[in-house]
């Protein structure tokens, strides 16, 4: 499991050590990752428009493909939605 963002290394690696997070956090800091996969989209807040990250969340299959794809992900109750997912794929795994 990864969690891929815009934000730098060093930033990335301070979130982790803040939050005991038992996962890698890659930098993205250029974004291909993100327009890879559709989440650097056009945004508005307050009336201006901007370049950012959606917040998705996307399951990969032991083959490379996607299996789930979670947008507009609420950070609160996300894990548990993830968990579920990749016990379910699990378990077609055998």
């Amino acid at each position: 499991m990864w969690g891929i963002s815009p934000q730098g290394a060093a930033s990335k690696a301070a979130f982790r050590a803040k939050y005991s997070l038992p996962f890698t956090l890659l930098a993205d800091e250029n974004h291909s990752v993100a327009d890879s996969y559709g989440s650097w989209v056009e945004k508005q807040n307050y009336g201006k428009t901007y370049w950012g990250v959606a917040r998705n969340s996307f399951l990969v299959g032991p083959d490379g493909r996607i299996v789930t794809v979670w947008t507009k992900v609420k950070p609160e109750a996300h894990a548990t939605e993830v968990l579920a997912a990749l016990r379910e794929a699990r378990a077609a795994l055998i």
